[in-house]
């Protein structure tokens, strides 16, 4: 168990004199940031901060968990895109008084298993079906130049040999863009940390079968010719079979 000292918990680290107290688990070096995020998570459902409501600091916190202090962030990233805390310039990380009201949660660990990623990939293609449609409708000339950029960043990653996950998040957060609509965008980027790992999983098959590789950039660039044409019926049919696909290709290769 990692010794946290409860009663100066809000202090200077190096100050730190009272009795230790166990409050969280020892965390092996995998999915160090994940697992700090499920820990502090349980301990401001449990009240363990209420006192103060507010986290302790991030050097506190590295300390605690036996971590650096960029994992910490991470964590901390997560709990905020979770509507959990909120940090504030100067004052700390503060919990979010949820008056009832519980936030959408994803379990980032069970995102990245071969099985939830044909749920993840359903959730997105539900969610991103009806993005690509408004955004066929809606764009303006400027956003679908953007689009198009974020496109050509995708096919340049796989030519250099990366994986391209980053920019395959950024072309969908481009199009979600040209909906108009911010909702739209939010859940897009609540959604960013699991369409990842999911994407991780999905392109880490497509990346094994260069004719895998080929229809992904082909059915990219279908949405694409799609927005470009204001056709939204076809970006929603294009949306849908992209993603329909992926999970095809997943059960193909035996991951799914």
């Amino acid at each position: 168990m990692v010794e946290l000292y409860l009663k100066n918990l809000y202090d200077d680290p190096m100050t730190l004199q009272a009795p230790p107290i166990t409050m969280f688990e020892k965390i092996p070096p995998r999915a160090l940031s994940d697992t700090v995020a499920q820990q502090l998570q349980q301990q401001i459902e449990a009240g363990s901060f209420a006192e103060t409501g507010k986290l302790p600091s991030e050097a506190v916190l590295a300390q605690a968990f036996g971590v650096s202090r960029t994992v910490i962030r991470e964590a901390v990233s997560r709990l905020k895109n979770e509507g959990m805390v909120e940090p504030r310039q100067g004052s700390g990380v503060f919990i979010v008084e949820r008056k009832g009201i519980r936030p959408l949660r994803i379990d980032y660990a069970q995102a990245v298993e071969p099985g939830a990623v044909l749920h993840i990939l359903a959730l997105r293609r539900a969610i991103e079906a009806e993005v690509a449609s408004e955004a066929a409708t809606r764009r303006t000339d400027a956003q679908m130049i953007a689009i198009d950029a974020a496109l050509a960043r995708i096919a340049k990653a796989v030519r250099e040999g990366r994986d391209g996950v980053a920019e395959d998040v950024a072309f969908h957060r481009e199009i979600a863009s040209a909906t108009g609509n911010p909702y739209f965008l939010k859940t897009l980027t609540f959604l960013n940390q699991y369409l990842e790992a999911g994407t991780l999983v999905t392109r880490g098959n497509e990346a094994l079968r260069e004719d895998f590789m080929r229809q992904v950039l082909e059915e990219h660039a279908a949405i694409v010719e799609a927005i470009r044409a204001q056709d939204p019926q076809t970006a929603r049919a294009a949306a849908q079979t992209h993603l329909i696909n992926a999970a095809r290709r997943l059960a193909e290769a035996g991951i799914a």
